[in-house]
């Protein structure tokens, strides 16, 4: 009888003392508050699904027109329309297809999400500034020990697999895409790009393509995949060779 009414305080103490969610969807962030008496756990979602309303849908069908999944009006609603387009630029950018936007989604179309919220600042030239920086990371984890041109070179091959059908047309969905980049697999596309990196993301996005419009680019002394030496060469620069 007393260890039931022990256990029964325990249980009681802990559910006040430590509030967590029923469940979590795709794309939660967590903050940890702390006070004098009491540890929380907040969670902020960011889920859209069908069903969904708001300025946060009405930002993902405008990305979809634009890049022509969706070809409906652009009036924050989330029907059937907008779900089909979500999976369609789901499977073009190896995402799982089940037409829900959480985090990986997002990321893909471009759009920061902080705290549930959509947020859009200091873009250039159609990217937003979330694009622009991960391609700066991109460029400094891939290349940060390359001359200047071959930093560039490489956030043109980047931009070139944007544009390209056969890539998927997002700077995230290129970067991300499974095997593409050594630094997304060891883990160095976390690294804080320097300036150097940055302004090399900069003249890449306004047009500065060194490699004349190559696809792949690889360093010879330490490349593992046969298949890129039968790729085209296009240039050299630094130790890395341009191909298409």
């Amino acid at each position: 009888m007393k260890k039931s009414i022990k256990k029964g305080v325990l249980i009681a103490v802990l559910a006040a003392t430590l509030t967590l969610p029923a469940a979590i969807g795709v794309g939660a962030s967590f903050a940890k508050r702390e006070n004098q008496t009491q540890t929380e756990v907040v969670l902020s979602v960011a889920t859209l699904r069908q069903g969904a309303k708001g300025d946060e849908v009405k930002e993902v069908q405008r990305r979809l027109k634009k890049w022509g999944y969706y070809n409906g009006s652009v009036d924050g609603v989330f029907g059937a329309g907008t779900r089909a387009a979500v999976i369609a630029f789901q499977k073009k950018n190896g995402l799982t297809a089940d037409g829900i936007v959480g985090r990986a989604t997002y990321q893909a179309l471009g759009i920061n999400v902080s705290g549930g919220t959509l947020t859009q600042t200091g873009g250039m030239n159609g990217f937003s500034s979330s694009e622009v920086y991960l391609l700066a990371r991109t460029i400094y984890a891939e290349g940060r020990g390359e001359p200047y041109t071959g930093q560039v070179a490489i956030g043109a091959v980047v931009l070139n697999r944007v544009r390209d059908s056969a890539f998927p047309n997002t700077i995230s969905g290129v970067v991300y895409q499974k095997h593409a980049f050594t630094a997304v697999s060891d883990g160095q596309i976390n690294l804080t790009p320097n300036d150097t990196a940055m302004k090399a993301a900069r003249d890449a996005i306004n047009g500065w393509d060194p490699t004349g419009g190559a696809l792949y680019y690889y360093n010879p002394a330490v490349a593992t995949s046969a298949w890129i030496f039968d790729r085209q060469t296009v240039t050299v620069i630094g130790k890395h060779v341009f191909a298409i």
